[in-house]
């Protein structure tokens, strides 16, 4: 579409916070909202169901199939590979799509997708599997964080995220005992048999949430530092893998164009990857730096987990009026002078010590950064946004898992680690110097 086909208004634009604007809403207040409500219980079952599958796919693994520690790794990396892949697709076609069948089916077809483990009995059978269920989640995602937009009021943006983000650190920390009970119990086809039925009551629960949808026909853009409203005209749109490139165009520059948005995406990211070094490297560090054992490895990795939940919060109850931009530098700062301290310290009591700050930290950067893109980006983007964020948050995890390996060979631990720190900080002042968020009063674009 040319510039000369585009009309423009400014109603719609990104808004500027006022500064009377309402107090922010506490998570009660968030969990009030039915349709948010009911969107928070499919996310516990649906997270609780995979838990405990996946836990129930590693067991069979390791102890029918006898897979080594490569293979047990590929399960992580099938899961996460289609997602970080499709992301920026996926988008396109949730931005396009009606949003609760698509939702619905989504959880549904994962349903059916859940059966088909019972009958697997080979490693590339569950990897299989396994990708096929993240193909549908890579739609599923961003579709949900529509959903939450759609019934949280802006101001209650972040309570709204901690809650999400909340249901997945409870299930890392309580999700593993509780699948060690019911795999014990019931055996691994039980638990994959309750995982499919977790999606079905989640895509029931989304089916009977009442979704206000906003007009889609107005795209905002970042305009020579202005936001402006860019509205299609009458002619007839692209159609076949045209339309999808014009939509990923569309979506991308709007990234791009927007520092704030871009800090913030590059923010979750890093902090994805140095999480995703932690992961094989944590385990290394307490046998050969601290010369501890497993138990002590089980108690460290913890520690992420406690500050994890403790952040998010402690953040969204006691930092209400501090800027999102504000908690996402404190949050990257923390997670650098945790992992300073883990890399300078190899003491057991330190690394506790620093395990818990870098979870702290990670949670000052989770929470902010969804709300901001909540808040910063139009409706008729926010698929698009969503699942690029999803992309590259998966494909920092996977690069922080082989990039970890193959430093480790060539240096120390503690010296990744310090690395890991060093990125962290460059970043800070990347996005002090180059990106820091601006909002100016919006003006129109000429045609």
């Amino acid at each position: 579409m040319s510039e000369a086909e585009q009309e423009t208004r400014t109603a719609d634009a990104i808004p500027i916070p006022a500064p009377n604007a309402p107090e922010p809403m506490s998570m009660g207040a968030v969990l009030r909202i039915a349709p948010m409500r009911r969107l928070w219980y499919a996310q516990v079952v649906s997270t609780f169901g995979d838990f405990i599958a996946l836990f129930a796919v590693i067991n069979f693994m390791t102890f029918t199939l006898h897979a080594n520690a490569q293979q047990i790794t590929g399960v992580q990396i099938a899961y996460m590979l289609p997602i970080a892949v499709l992301g920026v697709i996926s988008g396109v076609f949730v931005d396009r799509w009606p949003l609760k069948p698509t939702m619905v089916a989504s959880d549904l077809i994962r349903a059916v997708l859940c059966l088909l483990l019972i009958g697997v009995q080979t490693v590339w059978g569950f990897y299989l599997v396994l990708a096929a269920i993240s193909v549908v989640s890579s739609v599923f995602t961003p579709a949900q964080g529509i959903a939450v937009r759609t019934a949280v009021p802006m101001h209650g943006m972040r309570s709204a995220q901690a809650l999400m983000q909340q249901v997945m650190f409870i299930m890392r920390i309580v999700g593993g005992p509780l699948a060690v009970l019911l795999v014990g119990f019931f055996g691994n086809k039980v638990c994959f048999a309750i995982d499919s039925v977790s999606f079905v009551a989640s895509g029931c629960l989304i089916a009977s949430v009442v979704l206000k949808m906003a007009a889609k026909s107005a795209v905002v853009l970042p305009v020579e530092g202005r936001s402006a409203v860019v509205v299609t005209s009458d002619k007839p749109e692209k159609t076949g893998v045209a339309r999808v490139l014009d939509d990923m165009q569309q979506g991308l520059s709007f990234i791009f164009h927007h520092a704030a948005l871009l800090f913030i995406i590059v923010a979750m990211a890093a902090a994805m990857f140095v999480m995703g070094c932690f992961g094989p490297l944590i385990a290394v560090y307490v046998r050969d730096t601290l010369h501890a054992s497993s138990r002590t490895f089980g108690v460290t990795s913890a520690m992420i987990g406690v500050g994890l939940m403790l952040g998010i919060n402690l953040l969204t109850a006691v930092a209400k009026r501090t800027s999102n931009n504000t908690l996402i530098y404190a949050g990257l700062g923390g997670m650098a002078i945790g992992i300073m301290l883990l890399s300078a310290v190899p003491y057991i009591a330190a690394a506790l010590v620093a395990l818990f700050i870098v979870g702290f930290g990670v949670g000052g950067i989770i929470v902010p950064s969804q709300t901001m893109i909540q808040q910063e980006t139009p409706q008729a983007l926010l698929g698009r946004v969503g699942s690029t964020l999803m992309s590259l948050i998966f494909s920092a995890q996977i690069a922080g898992l082989i990039v970890s390996g193959v430093l480790a060979k060539h240096t120390s631990v503690r010296r990744v680690f310090a690395l890991c720190a060093v990125m962290l900080i460059l970043l800070m002042i990347a996005g002090k110097l180059w990106m820091e968020p601006k909002h100016p009063t919006p003006q129109p674009v000429a045609a």
